[in-house]
């Protein structure tokens, strides 16, 4: 039977967020419920809330979570009830022309629960990127939970859910950072700190860390930033090629999704090598370039999604260095708050002040 529990929902555009009853159905073919231990508050959530995503008022908060499943519906075969699992936003297809090649990661036909979350009156939610976790339980496909150790801390887990696994990923994965590369990284939020974190673990010699906040220039040291430039003082192409002997950065990784901040990445690579873009743009920005030095420089101009992360291969894998000790996600962590906090956890955003307030239930 379908089951009332407690969700937070943005019921209009800028409008304050509200805990609300809200529907929770039985699964469906395909589909699993799974019960919420912790959700991350990512900056996505604030872009839902603001309407910079789109406008199918009223959204289900929250996306970065960890839980037990509780309920599979029919023909599902991956999870069962008991299973502790990160939920993911992007459950595979494996049909397109994207998984056919092999290349799951950038499947181009991923796939959420059919079925809707309703308010008590019957009125649908839209699940903020298909999974809305700011609730003690929620309805999402089942190839949107990966199972990982039982072991972790969901507070840790649930992280690996967006923001910690798209920086890492954009280190990793898109940006192919090598031994003994240099690498910068412009943005030192939480994804930003995750590239940093990703950035050390394939081994590179030096790491730039870049933002306007010096607190977060310090918390990425901790992470594994060698260096530090304040770009509110110092032009941060100047800054990154003097520490690279003039050259620039093998790998520089933009973890802010703005324009200006974009073309400092461009021009504080080194020749041949890469941009990568993690941080999220909004609709009306546009990016001019002289086409010549995007000739002449050459190398490449990367969009990372998701960290280009496929689920089911990185996020045990993580789980398992961190339980190694050879990562530290539970650093990104830097409150637990209730659900009734997520307005409040918004604010602190803004102060810059958290990489993640991590809601427990």
């Amino acid at each position: 039977m379908a089951q009332e529990v407690r969700g937070v929902i943005a019921p209009g555009k800028n409008e304050p967020v509200r805990l609300e009853t809200i529907v929770v159905p039985d699964p469906g073919p395909g589909e699993a419920v799974v019960q919420i231990q912790a959700c991350g508050v990512c900056h996505t959530d604030l872009h839902y809330k603001q309407g910079g995503i789109n406008d199918d008022f009223p959204f289900l908060l929250g996306h970065e979570a960890a839980g037990i499943v509780e309920s599979v519906g029919d023909g599902v075969t991956d999870v069962a009830p008991g299973d502790f699992v990160i939920l993911n936003w992007r459950a595979v297809c494996g049909q397109c022309r994207a998984c056919l090649r092999g290349r799951p990661q950038y499947c181009f036909d991923t796939h959420n629960a059919k079925q809707k979350m309703t308010l008590t009156d019957g009125t649908e939610l839209t699940p903020a990127l298909g999974i809305g976790a700011f609730a003690d339980k929620t309805l999402v496909a089942s190839g949107q939970c990966t199972k990982v150790d039982p072991s972790v801390s969901p507070a840790v887990a649930g992280l690996l859910g967006c923001g910690v696994m798209a920086g890492i990923g954009a280190a990793i994965n898109t940006g192919n950072v090598g031994r003994g590369d240099t690498v910068a990284v412009i943005g030192c939020g939480g994804v930003g700190d995750a590239a940093v974190v990703g950035a050390r673990l394939a081994g590179a010699a030096k790491i730039i860390a870049v933002d306007v906040d010096d607190r977060k220039l310090e918390t990425a040291r901790t992470m594994g930033a060698t260096h530090t430039v304040n770009s509110r003082t110092i032009d941060p192409v100047e800054a990154i090629r003097e520490l690279t002997g003039g050259f620039g950065a093998d790998v520089v990784i933009e973890a802010v999704g703005r324009p200006e901040t974009y073309q400092q990445a461009f021009y504080a690579r080194d020749l041949a090598g890469t941009v990568v873009l993690v941080g999220v743009p909004t609709p009306e920005m546009t990016l001019e370039l002289p086409l010549l030095d995007v000739f002449g420089r050459g190398g490449s101009l990367k969009s990372s999604w998701y960290g280009d992360c496929l689920p089911s291969r990185d996020f045990p894998m993580l789980i398992d260095l961190h339980q190694q000790g050879r990562i530290d996600l539970s650093g990104f962590v830097t409150e637990t708050i209730g659900i009734d906090g997520v307005e409040r956890a918004f604010e602190r955003m803004h102060e810059g002040d958290v990489l993640r307030s991590v809601v427990t239930l």
